[in-house]
């Protein structure tokens, strides 16, 4: 499914410049749950942008179930984001002025969905994320774990084959992170490919396949 050769990412700080990516060759298959960890600077959170077609590697192939991706214009990329590939962040990045099924809905807006089929599944999404009662509200009234639901909501309401997590308990205390957490994984037991970047050794053990950055480099790669 994701199949990455020789990434490389340099970015220029200053007068200087730093190699964020050096050359990683991953291959990620279908329906797996991998976890991403290393310091701070190491690479990961760059990693997960280029897998999810946020950001553009300097030099390498990223092929994404067949299609070299890092051969298509910015427009098909993100045609092929917005069909194959949901991102969840640490800050959940939801849209201030929109409700929480206003949020929902926006994918399947900019996908061109009919409004009666939009409506219909913006209210199966509700009740399978249990946010019925928060429909109206926006993620100014919304607590921590539930603007989260949202955005994991918002993420997979067009069924992605894989969705990208960045840090999604980071600002989140230890019984909300642990309530997202069993949804992600429902979600990927559901078969979505689950790709976790976090600092949180907990989590990142849960997965079944870890990742180890330093540098820029993938420095360990083990299945349990």
């Amino acid at each position: 499914m994701i199949h990455l050769t020789a990434i490389t990412r340099v970015f220029q700080m200053g007068d200087q410049e730093v190699r964020a990516l050096n050359g990683i060759n991953l291959e990620i298959q279908p329906g797996e749950y991998v976890s991403i960890m290393g310091p701070s600077g190491s690479g990961k959170s760059t990693l997960l942008n280029v897998v999810g077609l946020l950001d553009r590697p300097d030099s390498g192939r990223y092929k994404l179930d067949g299609t070299d991706v890092t051969a298509l214009s910015e427009t098909e990329q993100a045609r092929v984001r917005r069909e194959k590939i949901g991102f969840v962040f640490q800050s959940f990045h939801l849209i201030p002025r929109l409700t929480a099924a206003e949020n929902i809905e926006l994918p399947l807006m900019l996908e061109g969905v009919d409004p009666a089929d939009r409506k219909a599944r913006v209210e199966a999404t509700l009740d399978a994320f249990e946010l019925r009662d928060r429909a109206h509200h926006r993620p100014s009234e919304l607590s921590g774990g539930q603007r989260q639901r949202v955005a994991i909501a918002r993420a997979t309401i067009l069924k992605p084959t894989a969705l990208l997590a960045d840090e999604p308990t980071g600002n989140l205390d230890h019984r909300t992170g642990a309530e997202v957490v069993a949804l992600l994984e429902a979600l990927h037991h559901a078969g979505t490919t689950l790709i976790v970047v976090t600092h949180d050794r907990e989590l990142g053990a849960r997965a079944h396949r870890h990742i180890a950055m330093r540098d820029g480099e993938i420095i360990g790669d083990a299945r349990t």
